[in-house]
């Protein structure tokens, strides 16, 4: 009965091959599907590994700086400093935005780093070509899937800078490339007024006789400050001495500076299980949609196989073949279905993965659940062909 199932998809190879080609291609959405989840998992890992932080202070009782807005002044570092088991604290800010390159828009992240020592956390790694920020003002670091060349001038809000270097896997956790400037440069951009906005606040100050007490500039001035946010960062990343605890460390700035600290695995658990849990949802329903469409495909495609051998099948029972038999050369067929949709879906899954506009990240483990998952898809896809076949009587092969 094997040479009789070989025998028989060789008699309708064509048909036979392009149907498992029509079903790689749906295998190789499926894996696809898969990878871009990995993907997200996998950018918003090394947007964690590549801040060089073990902990995350943020605004009192926020999700920030990633998965909600937060704000705290940039003051904030100097006690958090001094505090036993930190070796290094400095603030950042993040700022998702469009900037136009050429006769496009390209989506960044914005990352304002502290880059007057070498080393800090929060500044961009993996440089691959270009060097570091030196200068206080108007230099970038660009990743290379922002599109940017070296000596490129990109404006962000009314400021130019110059592309100084290049970093490759620095992005957000939605896959946005990043963009790094200078502290001070980045806080301009974010927190900064336009001049119509500061002349009305002025006008507000001026005529508000508590912000304005007469005979006291300073303290309007001092208002005015405080108001326009230019140092005010969105976290501040702490790295830990080697013999530190982190969470003991966290515990006590949570205790002496009142703000919220995350540690790195907390932290990994805000991205993954709220940050994109709505997105591998959904991504989840499409993987079973397309699970169950497979299985209808190659059910289907079965079925109408042996339809199509009824005479054949009662041929073979009427000589004594038993069912088992039977039910083995059906399935051996739906074995062979999936097995050209599979090797035709990871080819195309791999060939198509580097042209997504998301990371897409094809691990090995996953093309082994999906093999397993494709034979089993289409080994119980063939329980109705096999039900089918059983139920043919022999008569009819000496019928009309």
């Amino acid at each position: 009965m094997i040479s009789l199932a070989g025998r028989d998809i060789l008699h309708g190879w064509g048909k036979f091959v392009l149907t498992g080609v029509g079903l790689g291609l749906l295998i190789g959405v499926t894996l696809s599907m898969a990878g871009v989840y990995r993907g997200m998992v996998d950018d918003a890992q090394a947007l964690l590994d590549n801040s060089r932080a073990d902990l995350w202070v943020v605004q009192k009782d926020t999700l920030g700086p990633y998965a909600e807005p937060s704000s705290l002044t940039e003051d904030s570092e100097r006690p958090i400093l001094a505090m036993r088991g930190v070796a290094q604290a400095a603030g950042v800010t993040y700022l998702t935005m469009q900037i136009a390159h050429g006769d496009n828009d390209v989506r960044v992240m914005v990352v304002g780093a502290e880059m007057g020592e070498p080393g800090l956390p929060g500044q961009p790694t993996h440089l691959i070509s270009g060097r570091q920020i030196v200068r206080g003002h108007y230099e970038a670091v660009a990743d290379v899937k922002t599109g940017f060349a070296l000596g490129d001038r990109v404006k962000v809000r009314r400021n130019s800078y110059t592309i100084v270097g290049l970093t490759s896997r620095m992005v957000s956790s939605g896959g946005d490339p990043m963009l790094f400037l200078s502290l001070k440069d980045a806080q301009a951009a974010q927190f900064q007024r336009d001049s119509d906005a500061i002349v009305r606040q002025r006008a507000r100050t001026a005529a508000n006789p508590q912000l304005n007490p007469p005979g006291n500039p300073a303290v309007a001035q001092a208002v005015a400050a405080i108001q326009s946010g230019n140092s005010n960062v969105n976290a501040i990343l702490v790295t830990i001495t080697p013999d530190a605890d982190p969470d003991e460390v966290a515990a006590a700035i949570r205790r002496w500076q009142r703000l919220t600290v995350y540690t790195r695995a907390q932290m990994e658990e805000i991205l993954v299980q709220k940050l994109i849990a709505n997105s591998a949802r959904q991504i989840a329903m499409f993987l079973v949609i397309l699970s169950i469409v497979s299985a209808a495909i190659v059910a289907f495609i079965i079925y109408t196989m042996t339809i199509g051998k009824i005479r054949e099948i009662a041929v073979l029972k009427l000589i004594g073949t038993r069912n088992r038999t039977i039910s083995w050369m059906i399935l051996q067929q739906a074995l062979g279905l999936g097995l050209i949709g599979f090797i035709v879906g990871k080819i195309a899954a791999s060939l198509w993965a580097p042209f997504f506009p998301k990371y897409v990240l094809l691990l090995p483990s996953d093309s082994i659940l999906g093999f397993v998952a494709v034979m089993l898809i289409c080994t119980v896809a063939s329980f109705l062909a096999i039900q089918a076949a059983i139920k043919v009587d022999p008569a009819e092969a000496i019928g009309g």
